[in-house]
């Protein structure tokens, strides 16, 4: 079984066991992290690909040290200048080791996440006798409007002639 999953914007083909050098990650040495970002699943039989991502996937990790990277030598030079610079640099990287691949985990909705779904349901839910303002909708959503009525000729409609329609 493996997974293909994003941490700190790369992608990493992971197994269970596998040990891999990321990205310098804000998690202490020891401690358990997990990435919910999966891209893709395969079990051997069947593989589940994400719509960006794969609901309800989860890769479990465990961070074992942080470290730096080999050296890597910049060194940049314009020739007939005398202008010639040497740099060196070494990338701050986390070794984690894969301790599990998860496919079924499901996540509480936050209350306020619940509010904001309830909010937006009672916004959609309107009774058809209240009045709109039509001069605040744009000519698009008047047209529409029109095209619903069954009113003729509306693509030649300037947005007064559009709302003197509607009413």
């Amino acid at each position: 079984m493996y997974a293909i999953v994003e941490i700190s914007g790369k992608q990493f083909k992971v197994e269970k066991k596998q040990k891999l050098y990321v990205n310098r990650l804000d998690t202490a040495e020891g401690k358990k992290v997990s990435f919910e970002n999966v891209l893709m699943i395969n079990d051997g039989e069947k593989s589940s690909l994400g719509t960006p991502r794969v609901s309800g996937a989860q890769v479990d990790a465990k961070v074992l040290k942080h470290l730096k990277s080999d050296k890597v030598i910049v060194f940049k030079k314009k020739r007939r200048k005398g202008y010639k610079v040497k740099n060196g640099h070494r990338q701050a990287i986390t070794e984690i080791e894969i301790s599990d691949i998860l496919t079924g985990v499901t996540k509480k909705a936050s209350p306020k996440k619940k509010e904001a779904v309830k909010k937006a349901e009672t916004k959609k839910v309107s009774p058809k006798n209240e009045k709109i303002d039509l001069s605040s909708l744009s000519v698009a959503k008047l047209k529409d409007m029109a095209k619903e009525k069954g009113i003729t000729g509306i693509s030649s409609m300037k947005k007064a002639d559009l709302i003197k329609a509607l009413s």
